[in-house]
């Protein structure tokens, strides 16, 4: 008996290690080495007697994202990609602008829970549970209001108001990724069959074949 409550235990344990959104870090930091070729799952680090203030250092979030586009908003990520100091940390951090009635459109986080807050302007935003039951929760957020996205769930925002809105994100992966609904569904390169998205959406053919030739754009 005591064996099997010991396998459980371990099964436990490493059942929650390999569940963990980003390997925990082992150092103090882990500077992304941007020069490296080799691939690894994250970024290389560079010596850290090497590490300067700068890689640790990010400018310009407070300048507004271009939202004149089909959307009407922009998303600006600040990621290990581009904040070198992040790799390994386990976070990043986004600017969302939005033009009125400006969406950031059905889309979901397959490494990362997030948690917004507004801080300009009014969002109605929500999220889809996965199946069966995919239950709907919303919210109209105004300025301060913070919501919570769970990881790898369908979610959005959309600006209600008739001026801009602004919001903060925070992100629980140095890399989070972002897989847009519609982009992924209908601007698949090369494209998904036309008979796999008439029967999965219920719909005639040629409605598959007209969102297909549509330009999906990505707002990040």
């Amino acid at each position: 008996m005591a064996y099997h409550i010991l396998f459980l235990t371990l099964l436990a344990l490493t059942s929650s290690l390999a569940t963990a959104s980003d390997p925990s870090q082992l150092q103090d930091f882990c500077v992304a080495d941007d020069m490296s070729h080799v691939f690894v799952n994250g970024l290389v680090c560079k010596d850290p007697k090497l590490a300067l203030a700068d890689d640790f250092f990010f400018s310009g979030l407070n300048m507004p994202g271009n939202t004149s586009n089909r959307l009407g908003s922009k998303v600006t990520l600040v990621s290990a990609a581009n904040l070198p100091g992040l790799n390994t940390l386990g976070i990043s951090l986004a600017r969302l602008d939005f033009a009125p009635y400006g969406l950031n459109p059905p889309h979901t986080h397959p490494r990362a829970t997030e948690i917004l807050t507004v801080l300009e302007g009014t969002l109605y935003v929500g999220f889809v549970t996965s199946n069966p039951d995919n239950k709907l929760f919303t919210k109209v957020l105004n300025k301060g209001d913070v919501f919570v996205f769970p990881q790898g769930l369908i979610h959005f925002q959309f600006n209600t108001g008739y001026t801009n809105a602004i919001a903060i994100a925070g992100l629980g992966s140095q890399n989070p990724g972002v897989i847009t609904i519609a982009n992924a569904v209908f601007g698949a390169k090369p494209p998904i069959s036309d008979d796999v998205l008439a029967k999965a959406f219920q719909i005639d053919k040629k409605l598959v074949d007209w969102l297909q030739a549509q330009f999906w754009m990505d707002n990040n």
